[in-house]
């Protein structure tokens, strides 16, 4: 293809235990998929209607990079959680159907400037600016779902410069894994790359330039990294 500018690098991750690499296609979040963090945020959840959103592709920062603190904030928060890849696509799927598209798991941090997040619902505008901004999705190397064992007991932490910040077990999200990619798919054609971010637990706070971050989905993936 004989293009006009120099193609953009396709964002990808690494795999643990291979020197292979995961493309990134698309990067979906759900919101509000724990009770407790619902509650800490003021909001109500409508289990009928999952809320989704988007973060761009190139957003995501890997292979353990630090992570810049962004601009236009005063007020940049963590929020932990379990990050699914799938290897596979479809469209209006059901549960069944829909947890066969999992190719791996990894831990996140889906960062957001919360001071924007706050003026944007007080308006009632998108959350792109407070979510979708550079750098604002870092992720942990992927295992492969064969090599993983990830249920309801399974843990989901963050420690914050040693101090543990948010942990909560999988069982405790409102809505499953196979029951979130159904639900996309049901308002997108999923493909293979696409991550999606289940959604994170309460606890949610403010990082700071020089803090040390380390999370954990336990026995499956772990992230360290330092905001800059």
């Amino acid at each position: 293809m004989n293009y006009v500018l120099a193609a953009p690098a396709i964002p990808s991750l690494p795999i643990i235990g291979s020197d292979r690499r995961f493309p990134i296609r698309r990067v979906f979040c759900i919101g509000r998929n724990y009770a407790e963090h619902a509650r800490e945020m003021g909001a109500t959840v409508d289990k009928a209607a999952p809320m989704f959103f988007c973060k761009p592709a190139d957003a995501v920062v890997s292979d353990g990079a630090d992570v810049p603190y962004p601009t236009a904030t005063a007020d940049l928060h963590h929020e932990v959680e379990m990050v699914v890849a799938l290897g596979a696509g479809g469209h209006d799927l059901d549960p069944a159907a829909a947890a066969a598209l999992v190719w791996g798991y990894g831990v996140g941090l889906d960062l957001t400037r919360r001071d924007l997040q706050a003026q944007a619902k007080a308006k009632g505008h998108p959350w792109d600016v407070a979510k979708a901004f550079d750098h604002s999705a870092p992720v942990s190397a992927l295992r492969p779902a064969a090599q993983a064992h990830v249920g309801a007991d399974t843990v989901l932490r963050l420690h914050v410069n040693g101090k543990l910040r948010q942990q909560a077990g999988l069982g405790d999200m409102i809505h499953d894994v196979p029951h979130i990619i159904a639900a996309l798919s049901r308002l997108f054609e999923l493909k293979p790359g696409d991550l999606i971010f289940t959604g994170t637990p309460a606890g949610v706070a403010a990082l700071q330039r020089g803090d040390r971050f380390h999370a954990e989905l336990a026995g499956v993936a772990e992230l360290a990294g330092q905001i800059v």
